[in-house]
């Protein structure tokens, strides 16, 4: 994408585009739309090209408010000399670099919706903490009931940006289980983190196979929790449909419902498991982390037209996640964020709850003492290839049907290409690449392969 190309004389200078900004014309988006993958305009230019397009263009339109007029002077002077003689008149650099800084932040007064587990870390204590501050932000944050309050309340515009489960903005994005709306995830809130928990009744059913009959909860439908449970059973031999059964719990309910035995076990974010531990009604069964290593669960979420509309404003919340998240990853500072996490207002769990969870230094409720560093961890870059293996699932599962766009799609809303940038402004190293191969229960996936990959697995529900 060019901008508006001023210096050329073919081509218009004064044109809306689309909403998301992403397309050429409002034609060109009502068709990606209806394609479901509102991918972006091919582009070989840099960010500072990039920079200097907007800055030229915006000079442009004020010198030759008529377009006629414009390309007139081009077509007899050349572009060169345009350039030069605008440079002289206008500081094109310096412009340029005050418009790479950013502009004011054009809302201040936030409000983002979280659910009360660790997987939500950076952004609860980005509040108590002053992350928000720092970056000339007031947040509220607010402790919401379930998931799907969470993409209602998002969707409704009563808040600015949420923590997600990461596959819920390729969802909405899709209109899986709700009407299509073009979202974003620019952050992954957390890495691991889960587990699959089962009731103390079933410390002797520990084989998957002796599972036939049995009721399990996970929190959203469209969760790394569902997809990673179903691929667990899947991969021993169970029909996830069929052989046992899979209901959608809020994880504050989870617990409860154990004690209750409305359920069996439940695949959760934490704390939920190691609160269910501390009760004495669960034990660890296994690590999200012994299934797929450095996974992705939660993610920081917000609508593309928040994005678009309030640029500074986006920037500088994502600012703050960044370097929350970054703060949160070294393991020094995990005992300080679990005090400040704790009380009632955020997690509302026992302190040495949280710690276990954090610290990775933990009871496991079948008389071990376990010590796994990185339990959870926090790595805001959200790969493109997590969202490819995310949707190859949602497709394997029936929840998206026909083509799909991996790459268009995850492109669109794992936004890798703005987390690079910004976690340099921030001072921190992003990764060399938006996309990763990784091991998920011994078996490789290639992102660049993924209707292979769906194909590929004996029990699924896409033909």
């Amino acid at each position: 994408m060019s901008f508006d190309r001023p210096f050329d004389p073919d081509h218009p200078l004064h044109r809306s585009g689309c909403v998301c900004g992403r397309h050429r014309g409002p034609q060109e988006h009502e068709y990606a739309q209806r394609a479901l993958q509102c991918a972006p305009v091919e582009s070989q230019e840099t960010e500072q090209q990039r920079y200097e397009g907007v800055v030229a263009s915006a000079v442009m339109r004020k010198i030759f408010p008529r377009d006629s007029a414009r390309r007139a002077f081009l077509k007899s002077v050349g572009a060169s000399t345009a350039l030069a003689a605008l440079s002289q008149l206008f500081p094109l650099k310096t412009a340029t670099e005050v418009f790479a800084q950013g502009g004011p932040i054009e809302k201040k007064d936030l409000k983002v919706g979280f659910i009360p587990i660790t997987c939500a870390t950076p952004i609860i204590m980005a509040h108590p903490m002053g992350f928000y501050g720092k970056h000339g932000l007031s947040v509220e944050v607010i402790k919401t009931a379930g998931w799907a309050v969470i993409r209602d309340k998002t969707l409704n515009k009563e808040y600015d940006a949420a923590h997600m489960l990461s596959p819920m903005p390729l969802a909405i994005t899709l209109g899986a289980g709700s009407t299509p709306i073009p979202y974003t995830m620019p952050a992954v809130e957390n890495i691991n983190g889960q587990a699959i928990t089962l009731a103390v009744k079933h410390k002797e059913r520990r084989d998957p196979k002796s599972w036939k009959g049995m009721k399990f909860a996970v929190p959203f439908d469209y969760s790394m929790h569902n997809y990673l449970l179903r691929y667990y059973v899947a991969e021993h031999g169970l029909d996830p449909d069929q052989d046992i059964q899979i209901r959608a719990v809020p994880p504050p309910e989870m617990v409860a419902n154990l004690r209750a035995d409305n359920i069996d076990g439940f695949l959760a974010p934490d704390p939920v498991n190691q609160r269910a531990v501390y009760d004495g009604v669960g034990f660890i069964h296994v690590l999200s982390k012994e299934i797929w290593d450095r996974h992705p669960c939660c993610a920081f979420a917000a609508s593309r037209e928040f994005v678009t509309s309030a640029p500074n404003t986006y920037a500088a919340l994502l600012k703050a996640i960044i370097d929350a998240t970054a703060f949160a990853t070294k393991a020094e500072n995990r005992k300080q964020i679990a005090e400040a996490i704790a009380p009632a207002n955020y997690l509302n769990q026992p302190v040495t709850v949280v710690e276990q969870v954090l610290t990775g230094t933990f009871a496991d409720g079948l008389g071990n003492v376990r010590k796994v560093p990185d339990r959870i961890d926090f790595d805001p870059f959200p790969y493109e290839s997590f969202a490819v293996w995310i949707l190859t699932q949602m497709k394997r599962w029936g929840q998206i049907k026909g083509e799909v766009d991996y790459a268009g799609v995850a492109k669109q809303v794992f936004l890798a290409t703005d987390t690079t940038r910004l976690m340099k402004e921030v001072g921190l190293t992003p990764p060399a690449s938006t996309t990763k191969s990784f091991v998920v229960m011994g078996k490789t996936f290639d992102p660049a392969k993924p209707e292979d990959y769906v194909k590929s697995f004996a029990i699924k529900r896409s033909s």
